[in-house]
């Protein structure tokens, strides 16, 4: 794994685990950020690269589950592996519900932190190139005229062009060059492609 270019955070109070944890990951050719507060956590300026947080349950002020709940709010996205010294069963289950790729007790293993890593390192990849997807989808949407943006919302909610026409009350020919250029500034190569794009704008998963 190319690790040069991702971020591990970690979030403990205690000053000594950040420092162990920084230096076991710096071996293994991470770039390492260190907070011993949450608050410092989510003051950082996180950069849009594929990264993980190593986070302790238990903190003052704000507690690991409560700084997951406010990355949720947030719509921070980068996951999460609990660590903790003083975790339960219902902790981690909660934990875990909430989206949190593991939940470690201390001590743990180096190499079950580092192969909980590396899945939320490739979750983390496949999130951003799914929201660079949507982002890039939602620039074609914005190019699309209004009656084009009309005509991309029928056409993919399975109208059809002569049915289209009838509900504006206007030519199947005049449709027709509307959908040819949806088409275009969509970059669909066909029905189906446009119909995934429409689903992934909309953020939902197309149906098998």
């Amino acid at each position: 794994m190319n690790n040069r270019r991702q971020i591990t955070y970690v979030v403990d109070d205690d000053v000594s685990v950040c420092r162990a944890l920084k230096l076991l990951l710096k071996q293994h050719g991470f770039r390492v950020e260190t907070f011993t507060r949450a608050t410092e956590f989510l003051a950082f300026k996180h950069l849009k690269v594929p990264s993980c947080l190593v986070l302790d349950v238990r903190m003052p002020s704000m507690s690991g589950i409560v700084l997951q709940n406010v990355m949720t709010d947030r719509q921070l996205n980068i996951p999460i592996i609990f660590i903790t010294s003083f975790g339960t069963i219902s902790m981690g289950v909660r934990a875990m519900k909430a989206g949190a790729i593991d939940f470690l007790p201390k001590p743990f293993t180096e190499e079950n932190l580092l192969s909980a890593i590396e899945i939320a390192i490739v979750k983390n990849k496949a999130e951003i190139k799914r929201q660079t997807e949507i982002a890039n989808i939602k620039g074609h949407i914005n190019t699309l005229s209004p009656r084009e943006l009309e005509v991309f919302r029928l056409v993919t909610q399975g109208m059809l062009n002569k049915q289209i026409a009838a509900k504006r009350k206007i030519t199947i020919q005049t449709i027709k060059i509307h959908r040819s250029r949806v088409m275009y500034k969509m970059q669909a190569k066909t029905l189906t492609e446009l119909i995934h794009f429409a689903q992934k704008a909309d953020n939902r998963s197309p149906k098998p």
